[in-house]
């Protein structure tokens, strides 16, 4: 090859080399800029996740907290309620031992009751039902709490022991027609009163 055509093919190659230096620069930097690009994506995508996460995370974390209070009251007022309960149980449990027996404050109270029922009907012809046992502790009274009556009333009255019934204690008090009823029996007085000493009996016990 003869001088001139060497110098030639030289600076050619020599054309080509840098032209092969120029692009392969121009690849490396966007290969670098794809790659920085892809480092910053990948870094905002991962902060993106974990801040999702952590969002998640909080949520689920108050919704737990929130449904452990709520079982907590609830298991509280549940077990309010069965303390409360129990108090009535027993209550009527004592209730029902007085009531079995011959004592005197018994027999006041019933006759108390009957008066109160015979007084809230407003006195008249009246018939007393009771359970059997307690006919015998309220005959001889019957008389004294009928006069009892019609002065408070105004109204004369008459009191007739009727049927027995099954019961507590107590007594139900109607009308001889049977039109007007007041039911004084334990169970029914436990029930009445019961709204009032629910809220006494929680004062009591959760004070």
């Amino acid at each position: 090859m003869s001088a001139g055509t060497e110098k030639i093919v030289s600076s050619i190659m020599s054309d080509a080399q840098i032209k092969a230096d120029s692009i392969l620069g121009k690849v490396e930097e966007k290969r670098n800029s794809i790659l920085a690009d892809g480092e910053k994506e990948a870094q905002m995508e991962k902060t993106k996740i974990l801040e999702d996460a952590q969002k998640q995370s909080n949520m689920k974390y108050q919704q737990i907290i929130s449904e452990a209070k709520m079982n907590s009251r609830r298991m509280e007022l549940e077990a309010r309620e069965e303390i409360i309960e129990n108090a009535f149980n027993k209550a009527l449990e004592r209730l029902k031992e007085i009531a079995s027996s011959d004592a005197t404050e018994y027999k006041e109270s019933l006759t108390q009751i009957i008066t109160e029922a015979a007084t809230e009907i407003g006195g008249g012809e009246l018939i007393v039902l009771l359970k059997e046992s307690d006919v015998a502790k309220v005959k001889d009274s019957i008389r004294a709490i009928a006069e009892d009556v019609t002065g408070k009333t105004g109204k004369t009255t008459t009191l007739e022991i009727g049927e027995n019934i099954k019961t507590i204690g107590g007594a139900v008090v109607k009308t001889k027609n049977g039109e007007i009823e007041v039911n004084n029996t334990i169970e029914a007085r436990m029930l009445r009163f019961k709204k009032d000493l629910r809220s006494k009996v929680a004062a009591v016990l959760f004070k």
